[in-house]
């Protein structure tokens, strides 16, 4: 059995409270939930929690308060399996917290909020370089940690993926450059590049601004990367399923997509790879619970890409 890749995830932990609705609410009132979950969660902690069910070991840096809250979800993240040594706590702040509706669509509203004290730019890296891991993933969340890390991990020769999420543009324009490998997703790349171009069009626009390998998600519209050799986008199309949860569907997809180039897969094959993690994890209800594990992504890769081998 081949060792498995090491990857550092950097970015947001926060106590996600996910309740599940008929409807979204779109006026005042009370409305009663049919289902609820309560988990540390955030988008570099999901996403480093779907690359370890996937097979990989799996750090995260982070940032939280040295609160009640913030022992819960470094116990939480801990359980599954996610070293925390790195998990930043700071005196004083209070660890994040968001609230989430689920429909039965499996769209979603989400609140988050970041006490800004815990959200303090770092002085220098946990670790004094990056060359131990095979991937570095980023989030858009602690910009501070995120610059650190992509640089490190472009100087240390290893891929230095962000994850592009809505943001300020001033964050967004910030990360761009020092990423080697971006994923954005379709409202992220609205932002940067406008509201009028179709995703193709977009991600070849995205592309036009960066030298790296630059890719825009559009859930079940697929992906869209752009491949320089042809200097044209290409498409992955996304499997189809009912979708129950969409939430840390992005996630999901990110950390998924981080293992596959630690492991040294040809892009389209790690785009198809993520592409199915994300889809098994829009089948179940709980967020970043329903992340899968390899055996059964491996599985939805060779039913819908049957000449895949991943």
């Amino acid at each position: 059995m081949k060792k498995p890749v090491k990857l550092l995830s950097v970015g947001a932990l926060t106590l996600d409270t996910i309740l599940r609705v008929d409807q979204l609410p779109t006026h005042q009132g009370k409305f009663i939930a049919s289902d609820g979950v309560q988990i540390a969660s955030g988008m570099a902690t999901s996403a480093a929690c779907a690359a370890h069910r996937l097979g990989a070991q799996v750090s995260l840096w982070a940032s939280a308060g040295d609160d009640s809250v913030g022992d819960q979800l470094v116990a939480g993240i801990e359980a599954e399996g996610v070293d925390c040594g790195f998990v930043r706590r700071v005196s004083g702040a209070r660890s994040a917290l968001a609230s989430i509706l689920v429909d039965a669509h499996g769209e979603r509203i989400i609140v988050p909020f970041y006490d800004s004290r815990a959200q303090v730019a770092p002085e220098a890296l946990p670790v004094a370089d990056l060359s131990a891991f095979d991937a570095v993933l980023v989030d858009v969340r602690w910009p501070g940690a995120a610059a650190l890390a992509l640089k490190a991990a472009r100087a240390a020769g290893r891929p230095a993926i962000l994850d592009a999420d809505t943001a300020p543009l001033a964050v967004l324009e910030q990360l761009l450059p020092l990423a080697s490998h971006i994923v954005a997703s379709e409202p992220a790349a609205r932002i940067i590049c406008g509201q009028a171009l179709d995703l193709e069009t977009t991600c070849t626009d995205l592309a036009s601004r960066t030298d790296a390998f630059v890719a825009v998600t559009g859930g079940p519209a697929g992906t869209w990367w752009f491949d320089r050799a042809a200097g044209s986008s290409r498409h992955v199309a996304a499997p189809r399923i009912k979708a129950v949860d969409t939430l840390a569907a992005g996630d999901v997809f990110h950390g998924a997509f981080a293992v596959g180039l630690a492991e040294a897969m040809p892009v389209e094959q790690a785009l198809r790879f993520a592409s199915a993690a994300a889809a098994l994890k829009c089948q179940r209800f709980g967020g970043r619970l329903g992340a899968p594990d390899r055996a059964e992504t491996l599985a939805m890769v060779a039913a819908h890409w049957p000449a895949e081998q991943a």
